[in-house]
């Protein structure tokens, strides 16, 4: 990035930042329904699942904030989707601005949006009696695997938010990331579960990510599901990146 297009892309994402100021409710929603799920799997269910572990809040938080995630991004597909049917992308592109800062502020404004829900979950958890034996540096370990997993997601929504063809449509993609923590090992372990179901579950990003993160809640070792965790974190991120930034070339070229 230039230093051109730093400023512009500071200044778009004021813009953005500054709509979601104006709407509060977004990050409260985005927050809301991770912590009801939160709040029914641990009162109703929590009880009737063996984790191993003295409390079920602590093993279910990790699943708990990729769900947050991944409710949140929706709404990145759901601004830019707007903005590029509202014709404001077609402005900016007539003045001096930076091409790709449009896209860039819609992914830090979801950054910036997802930590503030992400920490209201985690104070909702506290209520709940969550504990942490985590040190300092383990807490920034986790904090970038979330940092690192929003992007990536976000980077998905984007390439919703270009492609679909209706408002309904540019937050769908949402609800499948929403539901591939439950295939995992985010709510129950995985040896629970029948032999295909565990084979996905075993195989898939989001069961190295929750499992990653609940050791180094825990203080326990991590192991090697830590580089798996960050290989698909970042593997989905370039991907995702280098799709949604030629979708964006092809819609405003």
């Amino acid at each position: 990035m230039t230093i051109h297009t730093v400023g512009d892309t500071a200044v778009l994402t004021g813009r953005s930042l500054r709509h979601i100021l104006r709407s509060p409710d977004t990050i409260v929603t985005t927050a809301l329904m991770p912590i009801a799920i939160m709040v029914l799997f641990v009162y109703v269910f929590g009880g009737a699942v063996d984790t191993g572990t003295e409390s079920y809040v602590e093993y279910l938080l990790p699943g708990i904030l990729l769900i947050t995630i991944a409710s949140g991004v929706a709404y990145t597909a759901y601004r830019l989707f707007l903005d590029l049917s509202g014709g404001i992308v077609e402005r900016f592109q007539s003045m001096p601005i930076a091409r790709s800062s449009v896209l860039w502020a819609h992914v830090l404004t979801s950054l910036v949006a997802n930590v503030a829900s992400l920490v209201v979950v985690v104070g909702v958890a506290l209520i709940m009696g969550f504990r942490s034996g985590a040190s300092v540096l383990e807490w920034l370990a986790i904090a970038g695997i979330l940092i690192l997993f929003t992007l990536a997601v976000t980077w998905i929504a984007v390439i919703a938010g270009l492609s679909a063809k209706s408002v309904d449509g540019a937050s769908a993609f949402s609800y499948a990331l929403i539901f591939l923590p439950f295939l995992s090992s985010a709510f129950v372990p995985t040896e629970t579960m029948p032999g295909p179901v565990r084979w996905f579950a075993e195989n898939q990003p989001v069961t190295s990510i929750v499992d990653s993160m609940r050791a180094l809640l825990s203080g326990q070792p991590v192991g090697g599901e830590l580089w798996v965790a960050l290989a698909w974190c970042g593997g989905i991120l370039i991907v995702a990146y280098v799709i949604a930034t030629t979708l964006y070339r092809r819609r405003v070229g």
